[in-house]
């Protein structure tokens, strides 16, 4: 599915498909299906925790980061005094975990956070936190099994973009994108459309961000190489 500007940026959700308030596209609720009857057979409940986010969701998180009424943390997970940055620096502190929007994967409804349900104790609160997705934590051997699956390419077209540190956003091992229709996504994304959605979004830091807009796209939010 080829995306508006509209859909690519969150502003309009037509490209997706809805079930018990998850979003994401036709194609990727199929793949997905397939990839969760897989680990079902492998002893997994894997359930999507987050898939599509609308720009004015993102907006409202990222405007209260950027105002500090929401806290911003750093790799330790230790709050970030944006008040002694600079906004360049408060850019990079909030981009670390929160995506700009309009350029959120999550716009594109071929991106979901997964857990394994079945894992989970009665009670728990999903904390999608680094902790829980290691190897030795609570969801360590549904995302062992994963990777097993993406290294043989049985994922069914699934990958982690966020995989590793590459100086931008901090690895998320429970983020999945759907290849085949991220890849489309990446390829319509341009500076000028992005810089004309953000000049009358209301958007915090927004003249930095303007400033800084090719740069910010490539270290945030393009996979610098394809899946297997």
């Amino acid at each position: 599915m080829r995306l508006t500007v509209e859909q690519l940026t969150g502003r309009d959700e037509s490209h997706i498909e809805w079930r018990g308030g998850i979003g994401l596209q036709a194609d990727c609720w199929e793949a997905f299906d397939a990839l969760q009857a897989r680990a079902a057979a492998a002893g997994f409940d894997l359930q999507v925790a987050s898939g599509f986010r609308s720009f004015e969701r993102q907006r409202d998180i990222w405007n209260a980061k950027a105002r500090g009424e929401r806290p911003v943390h750093d790799d330790a997970g230790q709050p970030v005094d944006l008040a002694n940055l600079d906004d360049a620096g408060k850019l990079d502190a909030i981009l670390r975990f929160s995506a700009l929007p309009g350029t959120s994967r999550h716009h594109w409804g071929t991106d979901l956070d997964v857990f394994d349900a079945a894992a989970m104790p009665a009670g728990y609160r999903l904390q999608l936190s680094p902790e829980e997705v290691a190897d030795e934590g609570m969801f360590g051997p549904l995302h062992q099994w994963l990777d097993v699956q993406m290294q043989a390419g049985t994922a069914e077209g699934f990958f982690r973009p966020y995989d590793e540190d590459r100086g931008g956003v901090a690895p998320e091992r429970w983020h999945l994108s759907f290849a085949p229709a991220a890849q489309d996504c990446e390829a319509l994304l341009e500076d000028g459309l992005l810089a004309a959605t953000l000049e009358v979004a209301d958007l915090a830091l927004c003249d930095t961000v303007l400033q800084r807009l090719p740069e910010l796209v490539q270290r945030y939010v393009l996979v610098p190489r394809a899946p297997a």
